[in-house]
C-alpha cells in the first residue's frame, strides 16, 4: 500500500494590502535631504541616525529608491559646487591647505550619508546597477571639484611647483602634499596619473636635462656622478614620502635616461676624470659609483666593461713589450702580479665582486701575457726565485698565497707545456743544490699543478721526489756496505736520477781528481750489483762539493762550489800558476761552463779564491790564474755560486722550444687518432677544431702543424682521404 502524496507548504502574500501616504515619499525625502545639508554644513550631531537609516530603509521598501538615489545625487552635486568655489577663491598657498581641508570634510561627510543610506547601497544599488554611495561621492568630487576648468590646472602647477622648490634646496609642507597626491591616488589610479603623474615626469626630464647639461660642463667624472647619484636618492626620497610608489620606477628612469644614459660615453672618456683616470689612481668610491648608477641603464656597464678592457690590454702589452722590464723575469712576473692584485682590488670594492668584469680582466691578462713567447719561462724563474729564498721565513698560508698567485698566471699560459719544461728544468736543480726552502712548497705547487692539469702533467714532477727518497736510501746502503773500508776517503753523495723523468742533460764528461774517481767506481760497482740491467752515466755539470782550503797565515776555510769548480781548484794543488786553455785541457770541461767558473772563481768580491791576470770580467783562452793566498773572509763556510744566466739566451730559447715543438708532434697525433677512432669520418676543418679545443689545456696546436700531422698518419696508414672529398678523413681500424 503506497504512502499519501505530500503536498508543499507554502507561505502566501499578506492579502491586507497597506495603504501609503501619497506624499510619503517626497516628506521622507525632504528629512533625508535636510539631513544631508545639515552633515555638510558639520551639524551632525542633533541628528539621529537611527530614525535616519529607517526613513531610507522605508523609502527602498516602498519602492522609492530611484528617487531616493537621484536626489542624493542632486543634493551631493549642489554641495560640491559650494566647495569646488570656495577652493577657487582660495589665494596663493592656501589654495592646497582649502583643497585638503574640503576634502576631508568630503570624505567625513560621505562617511555619515553611506551609513544613513546603507540598506540602499545593499539592495537598490547593485540590482539597478548603480554606482555606491562612496564611490558616487568620489566620482563627484573629481568631476566636480577637480575637473573644474578653474581648479584642474591650477592644482597641476601648484604641486609641480612645490616639487620644483623643494629640488633647488627649499622646505615644504610634505604632509599638505602627501595627503594631496594621496587625493588622487584615491579618485583613481588614472585621475592620479592623468591629473599629476604624466606631466610630473615631462618636467623632470626637462628639469633633469638641463641640470645634467650643466653639470657635464663644470664638473669632473667624480664630481658629476656624486650628484646624480644624489638627484637620484632624492627622487626614490621623495617617491616614500608623497607619491604613488609606482611612480619610483618611472621617475627613476628620466633621471637614468637624462642624467646618466645621455651623458654615459662623455663621462667614461673624460680626459682628466674618466675611468682611465679612476683605475690609474685607485679611485674605489668614484669607481663604485660609477658602477651602481650605470648598471641601472641599457649597455652601461658595457661601455665601462670596455673601456676597462681596453685600458688593461693596454697597460699590459707595454709592460710584456717593455725591454727593460724583460731584463729581470722575477720583477717582471712581480709586476704582473702586482697588476692583477690591483684590477682584483677594483672588481671587489668597486664592481661588487661582479662575474662579467672578472672574466674581462681574466680575457686581458690572458691576452697579453700570451705576447711574450717567455712567459712560461719567466714565471718558472719567479717560482724558483721564491722556491730558493723569497719565500724563507715566510708563513705556510704565505706560502700558499703566492702558489696561488702563480697558479693564476699559469692558467693564462696558452703554452703550458713550456711552463712544464722551464719548471722541470729548475725544479731539478733545487733538488739537487738542495736550495728549495720547503719540501711542502715545492709538493704544493706539484698539486696545485695536478689539479689543474691532471696527472699526466705532473707524473715526472714527482718521479723526481721519489728518486730523490730512493737516492738518500741507497746512499745508507752504500756506506753500510763499505763499512770500515771508507777510510779517509772523500765523502760522496750521489743522487740517482731516473732518465724519464729528469730533464734531458747533456753526457758531457769532465775529468774528475783522481780521489773522486776511486770513490765514484766503488759506487758504481755497489750500485750495478744491486741492480741487474741499469747503466750509470754521471752528470757532473749538477753536482757540488765541500772543499777545505787554507790559504795565507794558515787561515782555513771550507768552499761550497759546484763540481766544476772543485775539478778547477784542485788543480791548483799541483800547479802555482795555470792560463784558462791549459784548464780547459786538464779538466775537459766545455769552454762556455769553464768560463763561467773561472769568473765566479776569481771576478766575484768576496769569493775571489783565484786571482786573474790580467784583472777583467771577461775570460779570454790566454787569462793566467793563481791561488789566492790573500783571501779572507769572516765566515768560515764560503759559498761560490756560479755566474748562471736568470734567463736563456736566445740561441738556448730556441732550442727549447724547438725540443718543446718535437714533443708536441705525438701528442697532437695521440689527439687526432683519438678523435678519428670515436668519430670513423670527419672533414679536414672539423679535425682542427676537436684537436685544438682537446690540447688546449696543454698548449695551443698550429693548425699547420696538425695539418702535417695528418700527412703523416695518412702516410703510415692510420688515416686515409676519401677519394670523392679530398678534404674528408677516415680512420682506419
Amino acid at each position: 500500500m503506497s504512502a499519501p502524496k505530500k503536498r508543499p507548504f507554502q507561505i502566501e502574500a499578506f492579502k491586507h494590502r497597506a495603504v501609503v501616504d501619497p506624499k510619503y515619499a517626497e516628506k521622507t525625502w525632504k528629512v533625508l535631504e535636510h539631513a544631508i545639508h545639515e552633515i555638510y554644513n558639520h551639524n551632525a550631531s542633533g541628528l539621529s541616525f537611527e530614525e535616519l537609516y529607517r526613513n531610507a530603509y522605508n523609502m527602498v521598501l516602498h519602492k522609492f529608491g530611484d528617487k531616493l538615489y537621484s536626489g542624493l545625487v542632486m543634493t551631493m552635486t549642489s554641495h560640491l559646487r559650494e566647495i569646488s568655489q570656495s577652493i577657487e577663491s582660495a589665494q596663493g598657498e592656501i589654495f592646497l591647505e582649502e583643497l585638503n581641508r574640503k576634502w576631508a570634510d568630503h570624505n567625513k561627510a560621505l562617511q555619515m550619508i553611506r551609513d544613513i543610506l546603507m540598506y540602499m547601497d545593499r539592495t537598490f544599488v547593485p540590482s539597478n546597477n548603480r554606482t555606491p554611495v562612496h564611490e558616487l561621492g568620489l566620482n563627484l568630487w573629481r568631476d566636480v571639484v577637480i575637473h573644474s576648468s578653474k581648479t584642474q590646472a591650477r592644482l597641476q602647477d601648484t604641486l609641480l611647483e612645490l616639487v620644483f622648490r623643494e629640488r633647488n634646496g627649499e622646505v615644504i609642507n610634505r604632509g599638505l602634499m602627501r595627503n594631496v597626491v594621496k587625493m588622487l591616488m584615491d579618485l583613481g589610479l588614472s585621475v592620479y596619473q592623468e591629473d599629476f603623474e604624466k606631466r610630473f615626469l615631462f618636467v623632470s626630464a626637462n628639469f633633469y636635462c638641463l641640470e645634467s647639461q650643466k653639470f657635464i660642463e663644470s664638473c669632473d667624472c667624480g664630481d658629476y656622478l656624486m650628484k646624480a647619484e644624489k638627484r637620484l636618492n632624492e627622487e626614490m626620497e621623495r617617491v616614500s614620502h608623497y607619491l604613488d610608489p609606482r611612480s619610483e620606477s618611472k621617475i627613476t628612469h628620466v633621471v637614468e635616461k637624462e642624467m646618466i644614459e645621455s651623458h654615459m660615453h662623455t663621462l667614461v672618456h673624460m680626459e682628466i676624470s674618466g675611468l682611465v683616470i679612476m683605475l690609474q689612481n685607485d679611485k674605489y668610491e668614484d669607481l663604485g659609483r660609477m658602477y651602481n648608477l650605470f648598471r641601472r641603464v641599457p649597455e652601461g656597464l658595457t661601455i665601462v666593461k670596455e673601456v676597462m678592457t681596453s685600458f688593461i690590454r693596454e697597460t699590459g702589452k707595454q709592460l710584456i713589450m717593455d725591454p727593460e722590464r724583460l731584463k729581470d723575469p722575477v720583477d717582471f712576473v712581480q709586476r704582473l702580479l702586482n697588476l692583477k692584485d690591483k684590477y682584483d682590488k677594483v672588481i671587489t670594492l668597486a664592481f661588487s665582486n661582479d662575474k662579467t668584469f672578472q672574466n674581462a680582466l681574466n680575457s686581458s691578462f690572458e691576452y697579453f701575457i700570451n705576447l711574450n713567447a717567455r712567459s712560461p719561462e719567466f714565471i718558472s724563474l719567479f717560482v724558483d726565485d721564491k722556491l730558493r729564498r723569497g719565500l724563507k721565513g715566510v708563513g705556510e698560508e704565505d706560502v700558499e698565497v703566492v702558489l696561488d698567485k702563480v697558479m693564476m698566471l699559469f692558467r693564462y699560459l696558452q703554452e703550458k707545456d713550456m711552463f712544464e719544461k722551464y719548471y722541470k728544468q729548475h725544479l731539478a736543480k733545487r733538488l739537487l743544490s738542495g736550495k728549495t726552502i720547503s719540501d711542502d712548497a715545492e709538493r704544493s705547487l706539484i698539486v696545485k699543478l695536478k689539479t689543474e692539469c691532471g696527472y699526466q702533467f705532473t707524473s715526472k714532477l714527482e718521479g723526481m721526489f721519489t728518486d730523490m727518497k730512493t737516492s738518500h736510501d741507497t746512499m745508507q746502503g752504500f756506506y753500510a756496505f763499505l763499512g770500515a773500508e771508507f777510510g779517509d776517503n772523500p765523502t760522496l753523495v750521489v743522487q740517482v736520477l731516473t732518465t724519464g723523468s729528469w730533464p734531458t742533460q747533456s753526457s758531457l764528461q769532465c775529468n774528475l781528481p783522481s780521489d773522486i774517481i776511486g770513490v765514484c767506481d766503488r759506487f758504481k760497482s755497489y750500485y750495478l750489483g744491486t741492480h741487474n740491467g741499469r747503466r750509470l752515466s754521471w752528470q757532473t755539470s749538477m753536482g757540488t762539493a765541500d772543499l777545505k782550503a787554507t790559504f795565507g797565515n794558515g787561515q782555513k776555510h771550507e768552499l761550497n762550489v759546484s763540481t766544476y769548480q772543485m775539478c778547477v781548484l784542485m788543480l791548483f794543488n799541483n800547479a802555482d800558476r795555470l792560463t784558462c786553455k791549459e784548464i780547459e785541457q786538464a779538466t775537459s770541461i766545455p769552454i762556455s761552463e769553464l768560463k763561467r767558473c773561472l769568473q765566479s772563481l776569481a771576478c766575484v768580491k768576496g769569493k775571489n779564491v783565484l786571482r786573474k791576470e790580467p784583472m777583467s770580467k771577461d775570460i779570454s783562452d790566454d787569462d793566467t790564474f793563481f791561488f789566492n793566498d790573500k783571501f779572507t773572509s769572516k765566515f768560515f763556510k764560503v759559498k761560490i755560486g756560479t755566474v748562471v744566466a736568470q734567463r736563456e739566451s736566445e740561441p738556448e730559447n730556441i732550442e727549447t722550444r724547438q725540443r718543446v715543438e718535437e714533443d708536441r708532434k705525438p701528442q697532437i697525433e695521440a689527439a687526432i687518432v683519438r678523435i678519428m677512432k670515436s668519430r670513423k669520418t670527419l672533414e679536414h676543418n672539423n679535425v682542427i677544431a676537436e684537436v685544438t679545443k682537446q690540447l688546449q689545456p696543454r698548449f695551443l696546436a698550429n693548425p699547420v702543424v696538425i695539418k702535417k700531422r695528418i700527412e703523416s698518419l695518412i702516410e703510415r696508414e692510420f688515416l686515409e682521404r676519401d677519394k670523392v672529398d679530398r678534404k674528408l678523413y677516415r680512420y682506419l681500424a
